[in-house]
């Protein structure tokens, strides 16, 4: 039996090491990572933009840890390990501020951490009152850093169906408003697509 068991182990140990590792993303203050989120709105979010994106938010590395600042509700800064858990298998794409200092980027962070407590909204208005993930980045970066990211676009313009922008005004949502999606952040000229859909973030 003994025999029979080493080439066993030996198989199984040479059939892990042909297995591809899965590459070890390490954020930094200022990354923007998004996933496809388990809530309710998820779906339509990411029919509407026609991505598997449905939230983002910020990085801010910090020596007690990684944290990061999102709009939901209420806006928060959330421990990372909380925020990977929250997305479908854990999958997270992150994308990487170009040219700006650390400074800058330090700047981009406390802009969104002066909204933390604020309300979500859920009708997608461009207000500082209530806010929503996307939001949230745009405007750290536009105060923080003066670089415009992502791209405002009307509701009635995306991928939705009559009976869903029907229903957005019994929503609180005018088909005529604009808003910007998570998924319009990536292939932003202003940031890097870093990692794709990853499971390992650190």
């Amino acid at each position: 039996m003994a025999l029979l068991f080493r080439p066993l182990c030996l198989a199984v140990l040479m059939s892990a090491a042909r297995q591809p590792q899965l590459p070890e993303v390490t954020l930094q203050t200022g990354d923007v990572v998004l996933q496809t989120s388990k809530s309710s709105r998820s779906a339509l979010i990411r029919k509407a933009s026609a991505s598997p994106y449905s939230h983002v938010g910020l990085v801010e590395r910090t020596k007690q840890g990684v944290f990061v600042l999102e709009a939901v509700q209420p806006v928060s800064r959330t421990p990372l390990a909380t925020w990977v858990k929250r997305g479908e298998g854990g999958a997270v794409t992150v994308l990487r501020p170009k040219g700006l200092s650390a400074a800058t980027l330090e700047k981009v962070v406390t802009v969104a951490k002066a909204h933390l407590g604020k309300p979500y909204d859920a009708r997608y208005r461009w207000d500082d009152g209530y806010l929503y993930c996307s939001e949230l980045v745009v405007k750290a970066f536009e105060q923080g850093a003066g670089v415009t990211v992502g791209k405002q676009e009307v509701v009635k313009s995306l991928h939705l169906s009559k009976a869903e922008l029907a229903l957005g005004p019994k929503l609180g949502i005018d088909p005529e408003q604009t808003l910007v999606t998570p998924a319009s952040l990536v292939g932003d000229e202003h940031l890097e697509l870093l990692a794709e859909q990853v499971t390992r973030v650190k």
